[in-house]
């Protein structure tokens, strides 16, 4: 997809905004007219009223609260119709999609409060991937894929064995001053 500047995208305090992760994440992902997406860990919802511009049917989820209304509120700002609900990665999904995204937190550290929620990966900066990768399954149809956007400051060699048993392929990548991140398509 194209990154396009002319989506109208109104932030709050409490929502990770479109950043350098999030353009990348539009720019490195390919889809389809008629294409079902989840988007989890939606935020602005910026990745997600991209997919639906370019004829997606998108159902977006965020743990955050605050996250959901700015969603929605984005949505109907871009005219875009879009199924926004609170979920703490799948707790509230039961259908099934073609593409799950999400621009997960992968900074390693431990970073406390309903924003925070957005970058801090843990320790290792694999904050909710080992999880994701385990329940996608049950959420994807056959010969589905999940794109995420990892960092080079997550523990490679954690990732490396989570992403061991799965085809892999590298979307894009972008080097920043103090890391690269790129984007990943894993089918499970």
């Amino acid at each position: 997809m194209e990154y396009r500047p002319d989506i109208d995208i109104k932030e709050r305090d409490d929502v990770y905004p479109p950043s350098d992760d999030s353009i990348l994440l539009i720019e490195s992902l390919e889809v389809k007219s008629g294409e079902r997406i989840l988007e989890i860990g939606c935020g602005s919802g910026v990745v997600s009223i991209h997919c639906a511009k370019n004829g997606c049917s998108v159902t977006a989820v965020d743990i955050n609260p605050s996250a959901v209304e700015c969603t929605k509120e984005n949505a109907q700002l871009n005219d875009m119709e879009i199924g926004v609900r609170l979920s703490d990665l799948f707790e509230n999904v039961t259908e099934r999609f073609d593409t799950i995204v999400f621009n997960l937190p992968y900074l390693p550290v431990i970073d406390e409060g309903e924003l925070a929620k957005a970058w801090s990966g843990g320790e290792d900066g694999m904050g909710p991937l080992p999880r994701l990768i385990a329940e996608a399954n049950d959420h994807l149809f056959e010969n589905g894929r999940v794109v995420v956007v990892v960092s080079s400051l997550m523990d490679q060699d954690k990732l490396k064995a989570l992403l061991s048993e799965h085809k892999v392929k590298k979307l894009g990548e972008v080097p920043l001053f103090f890391e690269r991140l790129e984007v990943l398509e894993i089918i499970p």
